[in-house]
């Protein structure tokens, strides 16, 4: 289930980076080729040394078949990729201005080329190299001597041609460039996106498997309550004609199966509000001295009964804005778990003190302690250490994960330090 998910993140991230990437690069390869179709069309623009000026007196009506003198600019190329040939209004050839060395018979055929395909440019293959062409009229710009001037247009056309084999040579290894860093950046997303993929799905797992395993133990505990009220409903069954004053310890039994079942439930009716993100967690300013004194008074006859020394160092008067309820069922947990653990005339030693930014409650316990192995899992839901001798205090492993599941939402921390057959200390934060 969980790789399938995978794969539709993966797919869906690659599917969306690709489309992404080929319109960013289809976008650059379309504005090159434009670029350089500009530049092409610039450079074989029919204006550029084709126009003859000619001054001189006014001319005659028939100026265009005047044999006036005439300066006749001819075309000059700046490089070795150009060149240009006047024919006739038959294709015949005229003249050739080209610093090219090349054979007669290519010129020729260039200009039969694009003389037969005159209304269609397109390019064509010399020597060797691509070749794009353009035909036009040549005209005579005619001034008189009283400014004015007029254009005459001859019967001679100007067939200019210019090497892009450059210019397609580039836009070919633009393309294989692109092509090729598509490819690479395609490869590299894919492990990236693989990579965080995973780490995406893992916590989802995770919390799948906790959840798996919530509902086992969940079950599992709720079996144990229930096997004894169904064990001595069938004991009072068996014994009808019994009275209720003889059958008391059956009774009793249920009573003690209710109970546990009801705290169970209790638990993880909290443990679920907690979680639950649209619980409203109720911050208001309190004194945290005076509510976890009220916590620790309440829990000295207990704490008596082990004959356990409990001492306190709260400092007084320290006010935050906080859950109060929620606090003092914090350290009601660490302070009832440390009770239990704690061995007989132990030592439970309990501290509150401010510092600039924070609030940290500590609590202290000597005992067997926890093994450095089960100091990461003793938040877990139904973790616990020591499962017979929990069963025999009547603990489920839910405590620890509530008052981390508070501390969570409360945006404090908690945490543990243990050393094995001395002592173990729980302490949290929260701000001010």
């Amino acid at each position: 289930m969980f790789k399938k998910l995978r794969n539709k993140l993966l797919i869906l991230n690659m599917s969306m980076t690709s489309a992404v990437m080929i319109a960013a690069f289809t976008v650059i390869y379309i504005i090159s080729y434009n670029n350089v179709n500009k530049e092409i069309a610039k450079r074989l623009d029919p204006q550029a040394g084709m126009l003859t000026v000619i001054e001189g007196t006014e001319l005659p009506d028939d100026a265009k078949n005047s044999d006036s003198k005439t300066l006749n600019k001819r075309f000059s190329s700046d490089d070795t990729y150009t060149f240009s040939i006047q024919v006739d209004e038959k294709g015949r050839i005229l003249e050739i201005d080209s610093p090219l060395n090349m054979p007669e018979e290519a010129y020729n055929k260039a200009a039969d080329i694009a003389w037969s395909n005159k209304n269609n440019s397109t390019t064509i293959t010399l020597e060797g190299r691509q070749w794009k062409y353009t035909i036009a009229q040549i005209k005579r710009q005619v001034i008189q001597e009283d400014g004015r001037s007029y254009t005459v247009a001859e019967s001679k056309y100007q067939i200019m041609f210019l090497d892009v084999t450059g210019y397609k040579k580039t836009l070919l290894q633009l393309l294989t460039t692109l092509v090729s860093v598509g490819l690479i950046m395609l490869f590299a997303i894919f492990i990236i996106s693989l990579y965080f993929a995973n780490r995406v799905i893992k916590p989802i797992s995770e919390a799948w498997e906790r959840q798996k395993q919530f509902v086992a133990d969940a079950s599992h505990e709720l079996k144990t309550p229930i096997s004894i009220i169904n064990a001595n409903c069938d004991a009072l069954l068996a014994n009808k004609e019994e009275t209720i004053q003889s059958q008391i310890k059956w009774l009793d039994y249920i009573k003690i199966g209710t109970d546990r079942m009801t705290k169970l439930i209790n638990d993880l009716l909290s443990l679920a509000k907690m979680e639950d993100v649209r619980f409203a967690i109720q911050k208001v300013t309190f004194n945290m001295s005076s509510a976890v004194n009220d916590v620790i008074s309440s829990m000295e006859a207990v704490a008596a009964e082990k004959d356990i020394k409990l001492t306190r160092s709260i400092e007084p008067n320290i006010i935050v804005k906080s859950d109060a309820e929620r606090i003092k069922q914090v350290v009601t947990i660490l302070l009832d778990n440390a009770v239990k653990y704690t061995n007989e005339k132990g030592q439970i030693d309990i501290s509150l003190v401010k510092s600039k930014r924070h609030v940290t409650f500590s609590i202290k316990n000597s005992g067997k302690g926890i093994a450095k192995k089960d100091l990461p899992k003793i938040f877990d839901r139904f973790y616990r250490i020591d499962p017979s001798r929990a069963q025999g205090t009547g603990g489920y492993g839910l405590g620890l994960s509530i008052a981390k599941t508070i501390m969570d939402r409360l945006g404090g921390e908690i945490y543990a330090a243990s050393v094995e057959n001395e002592y173990t200390i729980f302490t949290f934060k929260i701000e001010l």
